[in-house]
């Protein structure tokens, strides 16, 4: 049996023979032929929508209207904040930065609703999708391809003039700016610096061995004029890890280093004298160190004068009168140790002795030193 349908006019005087003619709903149902549930919805249909209480199939009423247009607003505005939210930083490059976000997104959003968003217009994007791309676009695609290599090689820690660097290595040419902006498009970003210091407990002498020779001229003319000299201490499953480095200003470079579980002297002795056998025993070379006790101690101050090294000690509690090497720890964390997790000390050794020897001495572009690496720096000044 066909389902009953009837028109709005037909509702409407079923409604007025109950409420103008005074018919009982029961009587007006009978008389009707339709169940008396159906005339009592329409009753209340009237009563809560006087203007509008039968609209027509297809039809809508303007309060159920304005819900659909407010729905669908919400789902526009949910969907031109995923766009501005992956589009983030978008607005201040060029257009055809923006065209190429439109093309990669527009399967996931519509092509009207991403221009839109961006500010650019629907033809414009359809009519650069169909040119050809310019030089430049190309020229960007290939340095971008160099710029990202070059920043995957220093293990995501080398910052634009690092990355400059190492493109122009390439023998390209091109500006900083350039490689700025591709490196922002690509969302290349070098890890943050984090900056801790050791506490040292230990004991120190009542006359400090020396004054602060140094004096902040951290520039040197020639190879072990000046030694600067410090140690850290890293966090491993197993404890502290302590590491002692010495480094000589003239490259930068690291020339002795030791690394054991416990801070002591002897940590530091064994760094100065990997220092002292791999450069030749040098002499007159001037050692600068802060005031802990491990480099006012007996020990080291007595290896000092048997190597005919001369002892410079920061003033205290002033970490930039060595600020050389508190750089080197600074980039040891930031570019290393920071991001991983050691299980043992002897996981954490191998970790630093690859980054010194196998990355920071040979590879890593320093600033100083006209962003070349030490050891290529040496050998520049003929030293190899």
């Amino acid at each position: 049996m066909a389902k009953r349908t009837f028109t709005p006019e037909f509702k409407l005087e079923a409604v007025k023979l109950v409420r103008e003619r005074g018919v009982s709903i029961s009587q007006a149902a009978r008389d009707l032929g339709i169940h008396l549930n159906v005339l009592r919805a329409w009753l209340k249909a009237v009563d809560e929508d006087s203007k509008h209480p039968f609209p027509r199939p297809g039809q809508q009423r303007p309060e159920q209207a304005e819900i659909e247009r407010l729905k669908k607003e919400v789902a526009r505005l949910k969907t031109e904040r995923d766009i501005l939210k992956k589009g983030r930083g978008l607005f201040r490059q060029g257009i055809d930065v923006k065209f190429g976000f439109v093309a990669k997104h527009r399967r996931a959003w519509p092509v009207e609703l991403m221009c839109e968003a961006l500010g650019v217009s629907r033809s414009g994007f359809y009519a650069w999708l169909c040119r050809p791309r310019s030089q430049r676009s190309l020229d960007d695609e290939r340095l971008g391809r160099l710029v990202r290599q070059g920043f995957l090689d220093s293990d995501r820690t080398y910052g634009a003039r690092r990355v400059w660097r190492e493109v122009l290595a390439t023998g390209e040419r091109c500006g900083l700016h350039r490689i700025e902006r591709l490196m922002r498009m690509h969302a290349l970003r070098a890890r943050p610096r984090r900056r801790a210091r050791p506490i040292d407990v230990g004991p120190r002498p009542a006359l400090a061995p020396a004054g602060n020779v140094l004096d902040r001229q951290f520039e040197a003319t020639a190879p072990n004029q000046k030694w600067v000299a410090d140690f850290t201490y890293l966090w491993t499953a197993e404890g502290w890890l302590y590491v002692a480095a010495v480094i000589d200003l003239y490259s930068r470079r690291v020339v002795g280093w030791s690394m054991q579980s416990d801070m002591t002297s002897q940590l530091v002795t064994d760094a100065l004298m990997m220092a002292i056998w791999r450069r030749g025993k040098p002499q007159g070379v001037l050692h600068h160190s802060d005031r802990g006790s491990q480099y006012t101690s007996e020990q080291f101050q007595r290896l000092l004068g048997e190597m005919g090294v001369t002892c410079s000690l920061s003033r205290q509690g002033n970490c930039w009168d060595n600020a050389a090497m508190e750089s080197f720890f600074s980039s040891l964390k930031t570019e290393r140790t920071a991001r991983k997790t050691y299980r043992t000390r002897s996981e954490a050794k191998a970790d630093v002795f690859d980054y010194i020897e196998r990355f920071y001495n040979p590879l890593r572009r320093h600033s100083t030193i006209g962003y070349v690496s030490p050891i290529e720096f040496e050998k520049q000044a003929g030293l190899h």
